[in-house]
């Protein structure tokens, strides 16, 4: 048997057989077994069958656990996966409180209340991970970033030179540079005309990039004018005094957004609301009516859109006040 390269083939047989089948075993015969001698060789037996089995159970997992979409392309087939993830990336509760305790702790002379604060916080924990606007940048800018964790948060600044250093300091910080054009001792001038152009060019609905109205900000990147806002957030530009910009566009605009986005409601709070032109401004374009909560320095409003949203006016009861005229 040189032809087996010196393998020694061995025939085992049943002792009960060998003996001649009498006794208990009554002529009952055993299959033989052939058997490899040599380690080397079993080894490798055993590690190719191993192999296999592992083989075709991950293919079977993989197959029935993520089924491919015929319609897809390989690429796209690979690129779905990750937005699945982000999606469901929220970012879990302790972490969360942790890092909402740690912000309010802060002793930083610029930092938000700390009622101001968790108000905020409370309504990212209910809407994250979604769509995020936020006029103004400070303090609070990382903390905003992460409690949305898994969405898109943006921030829109009127100091370009602060956009390029809180980038330095925080990579991938989505923020554009605004030119606002206002100034905040122009309230009365500015609400009075967007008044007159309630059912123009100062609608409640319509897309600010194509509007004239006074307050109206259209020179943002066009792709944010069709992002259904989630929630939005007015703490800038500067107002505290009567040279600033004021925060009269920036209310303005985040009333349109919200009114003019996808098919749910927008959450849009306003910080320094005990101030004359937020507070005024708030109410002539956010509305009493849709007021949900007032810590005194911020408010919440929860803004209909869709079908919910007047289109003839902001406010379904205009009785406004006449201090802004």
């Amino acid at each position: 048997m040189k032809g087996i390269n010196n393998a020694k083939l061995i025939l085992l047989q049943s002792a009960k057989q060998a003996g001649g089948g009498g006794g208990a075993g009554g002529g009952s015969t055993a299959a033989p077994m052939l058997y490899l001698l040599g380690s080397h060789h079993r080894l490798w037996l055993i590690a190719f069958a191993f192999f296999f089995t592992f083989a075709a159970l991950l293919a079977f997992v993989t197959t029935t656990t993520t089924p491919r979409d015929p319609g897809l392309s390989s690429s796209n087939q690979f690129a779905r996966a990750p937005s699945s993830f982000r999606h469901n990336s929220r970012l879990p509760d302790p972490v969360f409180d942790a890092l909402v305790n740690y912000a309010a702790a802060s002793n930083s002379s610029g930092k938000m209340g700390d009622a101001d604060l968790r108000t905020i916080a409370a309504v990212l924990r209910r809407r994250a991970p979604c769509k995020f606007l936020v006029f103004g940048l400070g303090h609070e800018t990382p903390l905003w970033r992460a409690l949305n964790h898994g969405g898109r948060t943006v921030f829109l600044d009127e100091n370009e030179y602060y956009i390029a250093h809180l980038e330095g300091h925080l990579p991938g910080l989505e923020a554009y540079d605004i030119a606002y054009t206002t100034k905040a001792r122009e309230m009365p001038d500015l609400i009075a005309a967007s008044r007159r152009g309630r059912r123009g060019d100062c609608r409640p609905v319509q897309n600010l990039l194509f509007s004239n109205c006074r307050l109206a900000l259209n020179d943002l990147p066009n792709a944010l004018y069709d992002i259904p806002w989630d929630v939005i957030l007015v703490d800038g530009p500067r107002g505290h005094a009567s040279t600033s910009p004021g925060r009269m566009s920036a209310i303005f605009t985040a009333a349109v957004m919200a009114r003019s986005a996808g098919p749910g409601p927008t959450d849009v709070l306003v910080h320094d609301y005990e101030r004359e032109v937020e507070r005024v401004c708030s109410e002539e374009f956010l509305c009493n009516e849709n007021l949900v909560a007032n810590t005194g320095q911020l408010a919440h409003f929860l803004i209909p859109c869709g079908n919910g949203a007047t289109r003839d006016d902001f406010c379904a009861n205009s009785t406004i006040a006449e201090a802004a005229q």
